[in-house]
This record gives structure tokens, sequence and C-alpha cells, in this order.
């Protein structure tokens, strides 16, 4: 019989935001007149931008002829596409890439949860928390968490807190770690690091040999100017760090799934033997394995974005719901609630009230107010207590969603 990764089988029970639709389908079945707004996930409400559309249906009439037909496209991603990331998203940054380096995916979560398949299982893993859940549930899949305790912590896994207490800037951890993962803009606080604050990782990364895990999916959503829209703004740190980024969240591309993964060629970790070994060409490898990459048609799609119509269309829909977090922090903050976030990030960290514990506040606020978020609780042990709203929602609801709120905490 075969046997099982029993690695899984250390997961809780469901993954947070399955957790919460069942809550919300059981609560909308006990309640079918009841109109709920979400909230809570972070899918976007916007069409995607005309330049990608009309890019997309040129690329199916590509495949409609003889002449133009794509078949299976190299699992790095069409160099056009790789090419155009490069001389928009980096090259105006003062970053020099090759467009090996550049590996288009099928969306961020896809390699944030599979760069461990490079790594070894006795790597040590540090994590900032609050977190992104797959983070974790990926590390524990591949075996490097140990178990979960009591405390909501694994027991392998190093956890820098982030809180109000010190204004949600992670502490370097004081153990051993050979993986970091940052997310900035955060996802879930939708708090950032200075460039000078995120040097001080850069510069500990390099120092101490740790492989840095960066996530800047949401960087497009930056209004600060000295928060870093890439870690490779930092000298040396394409000597740490792998980057991803996503065109799900400032392109719309949630239902499309398109991103991308950096890795540059100078990145270095240490085989068995004790030999250095390039990560990049691991990767690739990895990828011409498991990936046959994303679709002729996503790639265009995502080329498109690029283009001067495209780049003010991405902006508008970014100002949209860049214009919905403003609103719900103004409203939340105007009945005494305490925010964070919702300026460089579509997202708002809010502290739950009166002592009530994240889901708690969950709970409370769909049956009184019938609105979703995401219990801080669900994002690990230091998110207790907080509670988050995404911003990628209509105009309408968010209103509405605001004076539903407003008007439960005010009984």
């Amino acid at each position: 019989m075969a046997k099982i990764n029993d690695n899984f089988l250390k997961l809780p029970g469901s993954y947070l935001f399955a957790n919460i639709a069942h809550k919300v389908t059981t609560y909308k079945e006990e309640h079918p007149d009841a109109k709920v707004i979400k909230l809570g996930i972070g899918d976007v409400t916007q069409p995607l931008p005309q330049a990608s559309i009309e890019a997309m249906h040129g690329a199916i009439e590509d495949l409609a002829t003889k002449e133009r037909f794509h078949g299976y496209g190299p699992e790095q991603g069409y160099k056009f596409l790789q090419d155009t990331i490069i001389k928009n998203d980096y090259n105006p940054l003062g970053i020099d890439l090759d467009s090996t380096e550049v590996f288009v995916n099928d969306g961020a979560k896809s390699d944030t949860g599979n760069i461990g398949d490079i790594l070894a299982v006795d790597n040590k893993v540090g994590v900032t928390d609050p977190i992104y859940p797959v983070y974790i549930d990926s590390n524990v899949m591949g075996g490097r968490s140990g178990d979960l305790q009591k405390n909501g912590m694994w027991s392998n896994i190093v956890y820098t807190p982030c809180s109000a207490d010190n204004h949600f800037i992670p502490q370097l951890p004081k153990e051993k770690v050979d993986i970091m993962y940052l997310c900035y803009p955060n996802n879930p606080t939708g708090t950032t690091l200075t460039k000078a604050q995120l040097k001080t990782w850069v510069d500990w990364a390099l120092a101490n040999d740790v492989l840095i895990m960066f996530d800047s999916a949401y960087e497009a959503y930056i209004t600060e100017k000295d928060v870093p829209h890439s870690i490779y703004e930092i000298e040396g740190a394409k000597k740490c760090a792998i980057e991803f980024r996503s065109f799900s969240k400032t392109a719309g591309f949630t239902g499309v799934r398109c991103g991308y993964t950096v890795v540059p060629k100078e990145l270095m970790a240490t085989a068995a033997n004790g030999e250095k070994v390039a990560l990049n060409g691991i990767w690739n490898r990895r990828q011409c394995t498991k990936f046959n990459g994303a679709s002729y048609i996503t790639q265009r799609g995502a080329e498109a974005t690029y283009s001067e119509a495209g780049k003010k269309q991405v902006r508008k829909t970014i100002d949209f719901y860049m214009g919905n977090a403003k609103i719900m922090k103004q409203e939340l903050e105007a009945v005494g609630l305490t925010t964070f976030g919702g300026v460089n990030a579509p997202y708002v960290w809010v502290k739950t009230p009166r002592g009530m514990t994240s889901w708690e506040f969950f709970d409370e606020m769909l049956h009184q107010a019938n609105v979703v978020g995401t219990p801080g609780a669900g994002f690990g042990p230091s998110g207790e207590g907080y509670y988050r709203l995404s911003a990628f929602g209509e105009r309408e609801n968010c209103l509405e969603a605001m004076e539903r709120i407003k008007n439960w905490l005010k009984k």
C-alpha cells in the first residue's frame, strides 16, 4: 500500500480561507435573506485592464493561425515578457537583471509554496508573525516545521513577532536561521519597512548566510517615498534574496494567473558536501521538470500591462482600491477603532475592541453586521487581537460595510 507524506497530517484541519468560507456558507444557509459583504480574502473585483484584454484577444488570434501558433512555451517564461518586466519593474530602480534570472509563473502563491522543493529539509526557517499562511504551511508539508504547539507556534520555526508594541517592525531573530520570509508591503498588516530598515535585514543575511524569501506582491501600492519596491534596491541583496511578484493584485490577474520570481545568478546555497551552488540553475531545473509555463495568452496579457495605456489602466484600478482603503481607515477610526496599514497596501489591520479575540470579532461582525473579514489569529499567534479587512471590494459595498460596522459598534 502507498504511504502518504505524514507532514500533511500535521496541518490544521483546513486552510484559513476555506475555514472562513465554511463559516460564511453555514451562516447564509441559516439566514438566507442576509446580504453578506465580504471584505476578507484579497480577491480583486475590478475588470482586467483593457490593454490586457486586447492583447489576449490578439494572442488568441495568433493561436488561430498556422504561422503564429504557439505550443509549449519556455518553462521560464517568454523572453518578451521577461525583458519587459526588467525594463519596467527593475531598470527604473537602478537594478540590472538578466532575463534568465526572471521566472514567469502562474501566480506568486505557487512559487512561494514551491520554492522549498530546492531546499534541504534541515534548514531552519524564520518568519515574521503574523504572516501569510502559505509560508508556514508549505514548510510544514516540506518537513521543516517540527510540531504544532499549544501556543499556535511550530516547534522548529523561529517567530519574529510584529505588533503595535514594536510598531510592526520585526526584530532580527536571536536564534540561528537559514531561511527568512519577509513580505513588504506586508500581508496581512499592510505595514512597511523603510530602506534603512530593510538594509538591516540584508546586511544581517549577508553576515549570517541567510536566504531571504522576499514577497513584494503589493509593491505597486506603495505611496511613500522611503519604502523600497524591491529588495534589490539594497546593495548586496542579489547575494542573499529571492523576490516574488504578482500580476494578481496589480492588474487583476487573480483569475488569469500570472506572476514571476527573481532568482539572481549570484545567489548561492550550500550542498551537503559543503560546495557552494547557484540557486538559479537549481530552480531552473525544478521548473523544467515540474512546470510547463504560463500560457502564451496570459503572458501577452501581462506584457500589455506595461504599455502606456496598460500602465494608466493599472494605476487607475490601484487608486480605486486604495480609495476604498482610505474610506475604511477613516470610518473605522471615527468610531474609535485603531487601524494600521491601508497607506502602502490594500489591507487595513484593525485592533479588535473590548478585548475581543479575533474569531469573536469575526463571529459578531458576521452575525451583527453581515460583514466578513479575516481573523488575525489565522495569520499566526501575534495576529490575535487583530482583524484584516481587504480593500478589494466594490465602492458601494465598501461604503455599506462601513455603515453597518459603525451602527453595530455604536449599539
